[in-house]
């Protein structure tokens, strides 16, 4: 788009390892190939993942932490922060607020990208708890916390970061009930898309299956973005924060 803002640093922040896959993957790369620095904020480390009951949980996490390193690389992200918090057990918390505030002071981004907070009733599976946990967490972080010298404020006094206001956070998939407003043609980077999808060797059986409905998401996307049929695309909501 021709009004576009100048953005040099964009953070992702996620629930799980291969959210941001299956979230923004496809934008990822047209960030990075426009030369866009883009760090990922990935808060669980994905422990309750997985249909192998005999295998041990930090071994999970051990593994999942793996595989997002090796998706990021694909679509060109080499900077990533885990922080650590229990699968299937995440709150919004002051913690967890002051810990995104610390990546987001740290990365100074002008872009946030997260999940939207807001339960969607007609796809319920990708309103995971943790989803709109840390989604809901993350805007909390962008504002009022991360621009505010007084909220958690060993990160000022003892760890020497400053205040910093966030441009935009864009939601990803968009918000149920909201028409989402950025539709971005990811069709000559999907198959970075789809790599990045498959280092999560741990998660998944049938990659094929898997390949063909994300694909079809894709199109379905780009159609109704009026993209063209042949196209795909990846949607999301933009909530602008720097005012």
């Amino acid at each position: 788009m021709p009004d576009e803002p100048v953005v040099e640093r964009a953070l992702v922040v996620v629930a799980h390892p291969d959210d941001c896959d299956f979230g923004c993957a496809g934008t990822t790369a047209v960030w990075t190939d426009a030369g866009m620095e883009v760090s990922y904020c990935i808060v669980t480390d994905g422990d309750a993942g997985g249909s192998d009951r005999s295998a041990v949980r930090a071994d999970v996490a051990a593994q999942r932490r793996r595989e997002q390193t090796e998706a990021a690389a694909v679509v060109g992200v080499r900077d990533i922060e885990f922080l650590g918090y229990p699968d299937g057990r995440l709150m919004v918390s002051m913690d967890l607020r002051r810990d995104i505030s610390r990546v987001i002071r740290t990365k100074r981004p002008q872009r946030v990208v997260c999940q939207s907070p807001v339960r969607n009733f007609t796809r319920i599976f990708a309103s995971h708890p943790d989803h709109l946990a840390a989604g809901e967490a993350t805007l909390d972080a962008v504002y009022p916390d991360s621009r505010n010298p007084f909220a958690h404020m060993e990160l000022l006094d003892k760890e020497g970061l400053e205040p910093y206001t966030v441009d935009e956070v864009w939601l990803m998939g968009g918000t149920f009930g909201v028409q989402p407003d950025r539709v971005i043609d990811v069709t000559a980077t999907a198959d970075r898309k789809l790599a990045a999808l498959r280092c999560h060797r741990s998660q998944y059986d049938d990659w094929n299956a898997l390949e063909e409905r994300v694909r079809m998401w894709l199109k379905a996307t780009a159609s109704a973005g009026g993209l063209g049929e042949d196209r795909m695309a990846e949607i999301f909501q933009v909530v602008h924060t720097g005012g």
